[in-house]
């Protein structure tokens, strides 16, 4: 081992940290993000937690990763590690391939015993060589033993110290970094206020770390990494979860009206249950139901008593939830749907991603149920697309569903925290008094937007009735005439319609001229944004359209559409956009891209497949 000599500048940096389950490599992942956001770099993670609650310790099915893409003009997590962190030799079997062949590999020697080799089914001594990992930076530290002499004395038990192994990582990752590691100690101190003894001793092992590479042992050189040109403001580390709930928050202040949240933890969606939870200091009010139908039920509940209704779940939820949002459909209440999609079906893989939900959020129901369908695009998007779906649930009396996934859930950005200032007005259409004189029925609407005046229970005048029975278009009492549910089933279709003169139209990034246009929606946008930018860069001529607004679609869509003679339209499950985008554009020939692995793209194979297209 020689000391370090010299310090590189890099623009960006992909560093992926590896362990056990236990072995508290989210923490330390998130840790390592939140300093890097606070600091002014650009941020992208991506937590890949494994799908089995807590497989035995040292083995494949147990290992937990987490991925940070650090630096100036991050869009991804990355696709590869230029640092990979492995606890043990599971960790490093299985994060190889996601591994750059000159990637800096630091691993704790005291895991990487026969016996831990065995349960990792290495069949020699040799784990590096055996995955052919020849030309990687080994970087060995004996970890757990550090942690032991370094907390020797502190009155913690042995399993307790090792816990603390985590830091001793992160406080070397931190040095290579050269990241201030007061910074971590402070949101340590946040985490662990209420335990000051397991406090001090993270903060001890955190400080050793740093200072084991800082002093001699580190073979490797310290990095500086280029900071982004920010718009002035205060920066957050934020996860797609968080921001939607903040942005729930956000739309029931600008809206006046109190935020109600009806559902049932499901995994990948519990987040926003339990953000809301905590903020009581707000208004909010949430009721963890029984299931996920009780959930929806108390919103819509919550929704007809005149306050901002939302409840959330994930796709085996959303299917369970299915005639409850065709009751809103038929009451034409305001809700917001979140759904945060993960591998299916059935139970699936709880803890991956995938985009698999969509043609069950445009048609899951019985009966022609129109809703409208968003999709969040980043983590940080997850805001604006939550304030969005309340926005047009409100104003239009329709529920929305907002479609997340595992990805931009679970994965943070570096987020501006707005000033409320910036987002506009949600004026829901109220009844009026006027209306009274104009002999007013609960299903009297707007002749322009179709729109159905919403009148809360309680006001003076307005006694009513709502129900998942049709009624006539004109009395509101219930009907069973056969041209009456035709028209009423045509103006609640041509009510979501309208609503494309009221949202964005589509833009485009990269080449007007390009000779691929590549489509895609939601979660997707970081990668096909990458993709595209550095094929630009490389005398390619490409351009991206990605949707966040579904049903409708943007009413440009069309248009633009038409102006490419080469189309591929990219997505994480087997072309359901494909499928939906072609019923809605007759004559369109696009070909499609999918991947149903529950992991996100990787922007090399996006590239290497649009090239393709583009020179066939």
């Amino acid at each position: 081992m020689t000391q370090k000599t010299q310090v590189k500048d890099l623009e960006k940096v992909v560093v992926r940290f590896t362990g056990d389950s236990g072995d508290g490599m989210q923490l330390a992942g998130n840790l390592f993000s939140n300093v890097s956001a606070a600091i002014g770099n650009e941020i992208s993670t991506f937590p890949d937690y494994p799908a089995e609650i807590r497989a035995p310790q040292g083995t494949l099915g147990g290992v937990s990763g987490f991925q940070v893409h650090i630096g100036k003009g991050v869009y991804t997590p990355g696709d590869q590690a230029d640092v990979l962190v492995a606890m043990n030799p599971a960790a490093l079997k299985t994060n190889a391939k996601f591994a750059k062949s000159n990637a800096v590999v630091i691993f704790d020697t005291d895991s990487f015993q026969k016996s831990d080799l065995e349960k990792a089914a290495f069949t020699t001594n040799d784990p590096f060589n055996e995955l052919g990992l020849n030309s990687i930076q080994q970087v060995p530290v004996a970890i757990s033993s550090l942690v032991k002499e370094s907390l020797a004395g502190s009155g913690l038990d042995n399993k307790a110290i090792l816990r603390c192994k985590n830091m001793f990582a992160l406080g070397l990752v931190c040095w290579l970094f050269d990241r201030p590691v007061d910074q971590a100690s402070h949101l340590l101190k946040n985490k662990f206020a209420k335990k000051p003894t397991i406090l001090e001793a993270n903060i001890k092992v955190l400080t050793d770390g740093y200072n084991y590479g800082n002093n001699i042992h580190a073979s490797i050189s310290s990095c500086r990494i280029e900071t982004a040109n920010s718009c002035k403001g205060i920066y957050t580390d934020i996860n797609g979860n968080t921001a939607t709930a903040y942005g729930l928050i956000a739309a029931s202040e600008k809206s006046g009206l109190q935020l109600f949240l009806g559902s049932y933890p499901i995994t990948p969606a519990s987040e926003i249950l339990h953000e809301l939870a905590k903020r009581k200091d707000l208004g909010v009010k949430v009721v963890q139901a029984e299931d996920e139908i009780a959930g929806v039920c108390t919103a819509i509940g919550a929704s007809f008593a005149g306050r901002l209704a939302a409840t959330s779940t994930s796709g085996p939820g959303l299917a369970l939830k299915s005639e409850a949002i065709g009751l809103a459909v038929m009451a034409e209440l305001p809700l917001v749907i979140i759904d945060v999609q993960r591998g299916g079906p059935s139970t699936g893989l709880p803890t991956k991603t995938e985009q698999t939900d969509l043609l069950q959020a445009l048609y899951g129901r019985n009966g022609e149920s129109p809703v409208v369908v968003v999709a969040a695009s980043t983590p940080t998007n997850c805001f604006d697309m939550a304030f969005n779906a309340c926005k047009i649930a409100l104003e239009h009396m329709t529920p929305v569903i907002l479609l997340t996934d595992g990805f931009i859930a679970n994965g943070s950005s570096a987020w501006r925290i707005p000033e409320m200032e910036e987002y506009p007005e949600i004026r829901p259409n109220y009844v009026t008094a006027d209306l009274l004189e104009d002999n007013w029925k609960p299903y009297k609407r707007d002749p322009k937007s179709h729109v159905r005046y919403w009148a809360i229970p309680g006001t003076e005048g307005f006694m009513h009735r709502l129900g998942g029975l049709e009624k006539d278009f004109t009395t509101s009492a219930i009907s069973t005439n056969p041209e009456n549910h035709q028209k009423m089933t045509d103006t609640r279709q041509n009510k979501i319609d309208y609503i494309a003169n009221c949202i964005p139209e589509l833009e485009l990034s990269g080449k007007n001229d390009a000779d691929l246009l590549v489509i895609g929606w939601g979660g997707t946008y970081g990668h096909l944004y990458s993709a595209v930018e550095e094929l630009n860069s490389e005398g390619y001529k490409v351009a991206l359209a990605h949707f966040n607004y579904i049903n409708p679609l943007p009413r440009n869509t069309a248009e633009i559409l038409k102006n490419f003679g080469k189309i591929v339209v990219c997505e994480l499950n087997n072309g359901q956009f494909h499928t939906y985008l072609s019923s809605k554009i007759p004559g369109l020939s696009a070909s499609k891209y999918n991947k149903v692995q529950g992991q996100p793209f990787m922007v090399n194979e996006l590239k290497e497949h649009f090239i393709k297209l583009m020179e066939e």
